[in-house]
């Protein structure tokens, strides 16, 4: 009886390092929550968009579409007359970076992420995932020109993956689905390196400058007005959206991705301060309670990401015309993309998480399953936003690009069968 007890208490004493849910707070777990609901609707809207994208681009309305996405709006003077298409692959999406930015800051300051213990096994899971099917198709496309799109099949569409579980595997572990939550967050922060430094040619300085001491002047605002920001919705779009503007504008015109400007305005946002004056707080008083902008923020500017910005985009994007595409399948910047997403992405996530596991003192949450690892691995071969917008700076050649386009919806619908057989189990009874 002894024996047992003490086994026991040595058991619980145990330290679980690296279990997602162990040291999650209740307000953390309960955002998160929300989160994984906002992400799912955002994936169907999406899912809903791209279908419509490319079914009229395929259907005798072609022409019109086609026509649409080329319309030429904006000023001339400003190298900004860009088609509709372009302005919702820079602009539109600079407001999903933004978002995606506010999630990362969270996830570092007070989230899954800010302890080396929670943190290490998506982010070592999330790099394995990168790696492995950028691996594959240098592999498939070594010794072509073709070999610059090798960043292609390494992104995870969170969006889509969260929407694609929650409609699949319903019931499977919140746990399990924060995992994946978080490894596609990681994933975007990868996917944002990649982007900057891969994907940038011909820096112009002054103009990069100038939206570097702009972002500085937003970072001052939001920690010297946190409160008035958070109480007042009409003060940041009166005084933070011109500047966010400007800062877009300045960073087109340097020759670094758009989108990126995003990022890095999201970066400049205290996710929790305390009020001006107020050293700690007093669950008495509400008054004192922190700010979380960073929280605020994206809720405010949420539904204009979910509901208009990824959406135009996926109308967008997922326009491919499919007539003339016979050689499609034997292409290799096809295969690259569909083995990477199908295949590199779960052999990458799964045998990273599993070796660290092994070799370390991490642990996954008792409640996930090889077979669910295995599941989340595939799903996380879903690739849309982030692998659309990196497929159209890979290639200058349209057909090339409109390949590599199709090969990520290819290789996403593949990947979601490959995750609905490790995840989708019948009902009992």
């Amino acid at each position: 009886m002894g024996q047992g007890s003490n086994s026991a208490a040595k058991k619980r004493a145990a330290p679980r390092t690296g279990r997602i849910m162990l040291y999650v707070s209740k307000r953390e777990r309960n955002r998160l929550k929300r989160l994984l609901r906002v992400e799912m609707v955002g994936g169907i809207l999406v899912m809903i968009a791209a279908v419509i994208g490319f079914a009229l681009a395929n259907s005798p309305a072609s022409e019109w579409y086609f026509s649409l996405r080329d319309t030429r709006i904006g000023p001339e003077a400003l190298h900004l007359n860009l088609t509709l298409g372009q302005w919702a692959s820079d602009g539109l999406l600079a407001v999903f970076f933004f978002l995606v930015g506010l999630e990362l800051k969270r996830e570092f300051v007070e989230g899954a992420l800010s302890r080396f213990s929670t943190a290490i096994v998506p982010v070592v899971a999330a790099a394995g995932g990168v790696i492995t099917p950028a691996l594959i198709y240098l592999a498939v496309n070594a010794g072509r020109e073709s070999v610059h799109g090798w960043a292609i099949p390494t992104a995870t569409d969170i969006a889509f993956a969260v929407a694609v579980l929650g409609l699949i595997a319903p019931r499977v572990p919140l746990a399990l689905r924060i995992f994946l939550l978080t490894l596609a967050v990681v994933d975007d922060f990868i996917a944002i390196g990649i982007i900057a430094f891969f994907y940038t040619n011909g820096i112009q300085f002054l103009p990069l400058i100038a939206a570097i001491v702009l972002v500085g002047l937003y970072a001052l605002l939001t920690r010297r007005f946190a409160g008035w920001y958070h109480s007042r919705a009409w003060a940041a779009w009166l005084t933070l959206l011109p500047i966010g503007i400007v800062v877009w504008t300045l960073m087109h015109a340097s020759g670094v991705h758009a989108t990126i400007a995003g990022v890095l305005l999201a970066f400049t946002v205290p996710v929790a301060m305390m009020p001006r004056g107020v050293d700690e707080h007093d669950p008495s008083d509400p008054s004192t309670r922190p700010h979380h902008l960073a929280e605020h923020f994206g809720y405010r500017f949420g539904p204009i990401s979910t509901g208009i910005a990824v959406p135009v985009f996926a109308f967008f994007a997922a326009g491919v015309a499919i007539k003339g595409s016979s050689g499609f399948m034997t292409d290799p910047v096809t295969i690259g993309i569909v083995l990477g997403l199908v295949l590199g992405k779960p052999i990458g996530i799964v045998l990273t998480t599993l070796a660290l596991t092994k070799w370390t003192g991490a642990e996954l949450d008792p409640g996930v399953k090889l077979r669910e690892l295995i599941g989340v691995g595939a799903l996380a071969g879903v690739g849309f936003t982030v692998a659309m917008l990196v497929a159209e700076l890979s290639f200058d050649d349209v057909a090339t690009a409109d390949t590599a386009r199709l090969a990520v919806m290819t290789g996403s619908v593949i990947a979601v069968v490959v995750a609905a057989l490790f995840l989708v189990r019948p009902r009992r009874g």
